[in-house]
């Protein structure tokens, strides 16, 4: 991290290397949040500048790509915030992850029954494989 005078304030400059190593990201995946208008970093001849907010908004958007959040929905969430603030930000992601929440519950009880179904299913070929082995003795 640098940091330049702007002023009376002090700002926070990341270089695309420093954001990928403290993210675990690759510089592709960064050009990605890029493209898809999740970062607006500035440009110092070919050289990215992200700044403190940029930083921020990659923390939010790792956490909730980890969660398994859309991008799309990710962009909402921030854009929410640019536009109408913090609390209708908060009422936004609310929203957002009552809606993933959902999906994970309904997720998790069809992986529990596809569990279900697999040990039954290997309960009974177990049973028969040792049945037949006794038979064939």
């Amino acid at each position: 991290m640098t940091t330049r005078l702007e002023g009376a304030r002090i700002a926070a400059a990341y270089s695309i290397g420093q954001l990928c190593r403290e993210f675990d990201l690759t510089p592709r995946a960064l050009r990605f949040y890029e493209e898809q208008g999740l970062l607006k970093p500035d440009r110092q001849g070919q050289m990215r500048v992200y700044s403190h907010r940029d930083r921020t908004r990659l923390a939010l958007i790792v956490r909730g790509r980890r969660v398994g959040l859309s991008v799309a929905d990710i962009r909402d969430i921030l854009d929410t915030y640019d536009k109408n603030g913090e609390a209708a930000q908060n009422a936004k992601a609310l929203q957002v992850f009552t809606k993933r929440i959902e999906a994970l519950e309904a997720q998790r009880k069809e992986v529990e029954e596809a569990l279900q179904t697999l040990k039954g299913a290997a309960a009974r070929l177990t049973q028969s494989h040792s049945t037949a082995g006794i038979a064939a003795e």
